[in-house]
């Protein structure tokens, strides 16, 4: 069976990814992780988080996946001895130093070598396996049949592939671009996410040095863009090719896109794909889908119409606990009384509709109308849905 990998930006999001299905969470440390600014661990968190993924049955892999300097070795070294100690399942590394440096100081901590050192053939698979890696997550230029014979050469490597979520316009998220352009390291954990900004050229030949905005349809356009890698109707291809690990972009993303898209993966897995799972995945934000290179050269992954459309369902609460056919939630967006709303969970109420009746805030108080973010508020509900489960509308 082939693991479901999911992202986890934060204590709470990686409650949430392993509560609707993930097998596995990756996150990071404070430093040395491609996501400086999500929220992350601290130390004390990261033993918190791996003992927690452990009890429940599932693995933790943490991302060390930077380019490093010099200076970064002493403090690379009391991360990976760290890490170790704690018994994390897997630590991301891409560079080469850091990688002898792992091996040397924790060597029973096994290594998987991060998308950012862009494995794409064979003999790269292997000389990382004869380092010491254990699984390789591979580059997203791939194809399946460029995939399926670096499996074939190296059977005793483990493959991981991204099959949703925002990609790069760069190879494998290997960008300057944060750099020269607003001066944060992009690898480093820095990225402005130069590539989803629009942009104008100017021609230096004419003598007018005029400004001219890229345009199209006479909208504008984002010509850097990249659409949002979209591979849940292919996942039986991509383990016939000899991926072990399907991995979910989105440490940055909300609780509410962890839920819907860890969700419908762990569904289709479980059940195969249907093209009610399929919209699942729009009721998240997201941009235009795309398979990427998974079936050979592909020049539609551009996204040139504009930042990420809205999810087709708006999330309206997360449920708090239920008891005596009234259900507990903590408001996110604003509802009132006879709304229907839908049920997201990862067990039976999914996809159910309740319609909000008795409505009350946090005193007991009647409130027809819940417009206080966070604020926590009840009301009847038929079904006995869980802490974690979650409350959004058709909008």
């Amino acid at each position: 069976m082939c693991e479901l990998l999911a992202p986890a930006g934060n204590f709470e999001k990686l409650k949430i990814a392993l509560y609707y299905g993930a097998d596995a969470v990756y996150f990071g440390g404070k430093a040395f992780s491609l996501r400086s600014f999500a929220e992350n661990f601290t130390d004390e968190e990261l033993a918190a988080a791996i003992s927690y993924v452990h009890s429940r049955g599932k693995k933790a892999y943490v991302c060390a996946n930077i380019f490093a300097r010099n200076d970064d070795f002493a403090q690379l070294e009391r991360h990976f001895s760290l890490l170790q100690e704690l018994g994390a399942d897997g630590v991301l590394i891409s560079d080469p130093g850091a990688l002898r440096l792992c091996r040397r100081v924790a060597p029973a901590l096994p290594v998987h070598i991060s998308t950012q050192a862009n494995t794409l053939n064979r003999e790269s698979a292997a000389l990382y396996r004869d380092l010491g890696a254990v699984r390789v997550v591979l580059a997203r230029e791939l194809s399946l049949e460029e995939i399926a014979a670096i499996h074939a050469y190296v059977p005793d490597l483990e493959l991981e592939a991204f099959v949703h979520g925002a990609m790069c316009i760069s190879y494998s998220g290997r960008c300057l671009l944060s750099d020269y352009l607003d001066g944060r390291k992009s690898n480093r954990g820095e990225c402005v996410q130069a590539c989803r900004w629009r942009y104008r050229v100017q021609s230096r030949e004419s003598g007018t040095k005029e400004w001219y905005d890229v345009e199209e349809d006479g909208r504008g356009t984002y010509i850097l863009n990249s659409r949002d890698l979209n591979m849940s109707e292919h996942l039986s291809e991509l383990a016939q090719a000899g991926v072990c690990s399907f991995k979910i972009e989105g440490r940055m993303k909300s609780e509410y896109y962890l839920a819907t898209v860890v969700g419908a993966y762990r569904r289709i897995l479980d059940g195969g794909y249907t093209p009610a799972l399929g919209e699942e995945l729009a009721c998240a934000a997201r941009r235009p889908f795309t398979t990427a290179y998974a079936f050979g050269g592909n020049r539609g992954t551009e996204d040139y119409e504009n930042a990420p459309a809205e999810g087709r369902r708006t999330f309206i609460a997360g449920v708090l606990g239920w008891q005596n056919g009234r259900v507990r939630v903590q408001m996110r967006n604003r509802f009132r009384e006879g709304d229907v709303l839908e049920i997201l969970s990862p067990g039976g109420c999914f996809g159910k509709k309740i319609q909000v009746k008795d409505l009350r805030d946090g005193e007991g108080t009647l409130c027809p109308d819940a417009k206080l973010v966070q604020a926590e508020y009840t009301f009847a509900c038929p079904y006995p849905l869980c802490m974690g489960d979650m409350l959004r509308r058709k909008d």
